[in-house]
């Protein structure tokens, strides 16, 4: 029996001071206690726990627990990573994350990969109990968290506390207040590199170690010619959009996919915009995680690649994205890797 909370909310998504209430009143509870640069302006971070579990394929729980489902006839063999282990491409694992949900009925919650994690080409995705939609949290769920996660171009060593994913709270139904196309810049920068081209059988990624990682070993320069690059099928591409973003204050966004007719391409995976975004330095770019589809494509400058839908926030954040104080990675953002890498002189 779920316990309400006492906090009262507008509609919209939850700010970072109302996410740390739901902390306290146990709406959001965890194995270790919450640790403050988890809770974002708009997100909380979450973090995988003590076990992963190698999938024959993925699933969706339906009207199972996703714990009755782990069966030998789906689970290959499990990894135990309080001291890590590797997570390797081309496979499907499923990790129960610390964090635990005790929602009251009028809250509701989404997830989606964390910027870091869609930079390094690792897909990931949410699953909740009696789940019928990845990364879709019901009003009023009381239960546990899984993570997804299948390395696409990278092999990465996980540990337990690592953060993949990223929940928002929201309050009410979903209101988008509006949208905006972004663009493609093709436009070289000062050392002539428009965007980065993954590595086939690069190093092993490891995940608690941030900017130590040396660019040149798990990626290649793209420089385009006359404003345009030719994406090969199969291959992973950082790429910046040609518009700065600026998030305000009573506005979350979410990046969302262009209409699949107008190219043979995904143009992202993680897509949480908190408010603040670019707020302070005149706009940040958003940076694409790029995947050609079935046959060669063409990309050119100025192309439009996606989308960003708004929608309001129940209250503006205590702190907001890159102001101080917060944690932010990525404010007034060019072209940029993962935190992950080394720092590199493209933006």
């Amino acid at each position: 029996m779920n316990t309400p909370a006492r906090i009262r909310v507008q509609k919209g998504v939850l700010a970072d001071f109302e996410l740390r209430q739901l902390v306290a009143e146990g709406a959001i509870a965890a194995d270790r206690p919450i640790e403050p640069d988890q809770i974002q302006p708009a997100s909380l971070d979450l973090r995988l726990g003590t076990r992963a579990y190698r999938l024959r394929a993925s699933f969706l729980p339906g009207a199972s627990l996703v714990r009755d489902r782990l069966e030998p006839g789906l689970v290959m063999h499990e990894l135990e990573l309080t001291g890590g282990a590797v997570l390797e491409t081309g496979c499907v694992y499923i990790v129960p994350l610390m964090e635990r949900l005790d929602l009251p009925p009028r809250l509701s919650a989404a997830a989606n990969p964390k910027s870091s994690t869609g930079r390094i080409d690792v897909f990931v995705r949410a699953v909740s109990d009696e789940a019928r939609a990845f990364d879709a949290v019901p009003r009023g769920y009381r239960g546990p968290l899984f993570a997804e996660i299948s390395p696409r171009t990278f092999s990465v060593l996980a540990r337990t506390g690592d953060r993949l994913l990223q929940l928002r709270v929201r309050a009410g139904t979903r209101q988008e207040t509006r949208e905006a196309v972004f663009s493609l810049d093709l436009h070289p920068t000062p050392n002539g590199i428009a965007g980065y081209r993954a590595k086939r059988h690069a190093p092993i990624l490891r995940l608690s170690e941030i900017g130590r990682h040396a660019i040149e070993d798990y990626w290649e320069p793209v420089r385009p010619r006359d404003g345009r690059i030719v994406l090969d099928p199969g291959e992973f591409y950082i790429l910046a959009s040609k518009e700065k973003i600026i998030i305000p204050l009573g506005e979350a966004a979410e990046m969302a996919p262009i209409a699949p007719e107008l190219g043979e391409f995904r143009a992202h995976y993680a897509g949480f915009f908190d408010p603040g975004f670019g707020l302070n330095e005149a706009g940040g770019k958003a940076v694409l995680e790029v995947r050609s589809r079935d046959v060669p494509f063409i990309l050119e400058h100025g192309q439009p690649v996606g989308r960003l839908v708004f929608e309001p926030m129940s209250s503006p954040p205590e702190v907001p994205y890159g102001a101080e104080g917060s944690f932010a990675t990525y404010q007034g953002q060019g072209l940029r890797l993962s935190k992950y890498f080394e720092a590199d002189d493209a933006t």
